[in-house]
């Protein structure tokens, strides 16, 4: 068994107040004992506009972002899922979404760069998003060893797309860390349905780290991060504002899950038209 952690936080403009309060929620999950800890989408900045982004794009492997996360990683000797970062394209004129993920020693292990972006209009809100616009899609999956078995990393809008993650079973996945920020309209309606369903559908744990709450830029976040075993029960939860949540995974219990009820070797596709 495994402790683990979600961070959820409110994120603003402000880069060092980011940081000093997610550092702040670090030191809090490994007081609780987490090993692992997960960080939420855009945890460094959420500016007032979506461009804004632009001007905080990284150099792949230098900047303050990354270098924060290294150094929590290290410092508490704790596996941690970094969020989202800013990193520069190829295109120079949008950047990559990327999950970092550090190991114990610092070292980073992994990045996946979101695949899914975000371009829709909600009507009940009339909010509208065009996350293509400054964002450059991924179009690689991420499933990594780790002391706490097989880890898949997908990003917020990732959720709604069940086959990305079969692609993670396919490559062994066991648990999936997905660092979130969604709209408090698409998260009230979606959110707890789509993250115990990816925890069903593929007998894994979810450990989804959400922003919650009201943010500078006027957008408010759905928050409820939660933790969810291989059954689709919720082991812990946190509603809204900045907290942290525990829970204990296990790798073994996903095995056991699976052979006991092999609903994942019983995929019978694609199905032939008559």
């Amino acid at each position: 068994m495994s402790q683990v952690a979600a961070i959820q936080m409110a994120s603003g403009p402000n880069v060092n107040a980011n940081l000093i309060e997610a550092g702040r929620l670090i030191s809090e999950a490994v007081a609780a004992g987490a090993e692992l800890v997960v960080l939420p989408e855009n945890f460094g900045f959420m500016g007032h506009a979506e461009a804004d982004i632009l001007t905080l794009a990284e150099v792949d492997g230098d900047g303050s972002m990354q270098k924060f996360l290294a150094d929590q990683a290290k410092s508490h000797g704790i596996w941690l899922v970094g969020g989202t970062v800013p990193i520069q394209s190829d295109d120079g004129k949008r950047v990559r979404s990327a999950c970092l993920v550090f190991n114990d020693q610092g070292e980073r292990v992994a990045r996946y760069d979101k695949i899914h972006l975000f371009d829709v209009h909600i009507d009940a809100s009339n909010e509208s998003y065009n996350e293509s616009e400054t964002t450059q899609a991924g179009d690689e999956i991420v499933v990594i060893d780790t002391p706490f078995g097989r880890m898949g990393v997908a990003i917020c809008y990732d959720l709604r797309f069940p086959e990305l993650f079969r692609q993670m079973l396919d490559e062994g996945m066991q648990f999936i860390a997905i660092p979130s920020a969604f709209t408090a309209i698409t998260g009230k309606a979606h959110w707890e349905t789509l993250t115990r369903a990816r925890a069903i559908e593929n007998l894994c744990f979810v450990i989804a780290a959400e922003q919650g709450g009201f943010h500078v830029n006027g957008r408010e976040t759905y928050g409820d991060s939660m933790i969810v075993d291989p059954w689709g029960q919720v082991l812990d939860r946190i509603p809204n504002g900045s907290g942290v949540i525990t829970a204990e995974i296990d790798a073994e219990q996903v095995n056991k899950v699976r052979k006991n009820f092999p609903a994942t070797e019983h995929r019978r596709m694609p199905c032939k038209l008559p």
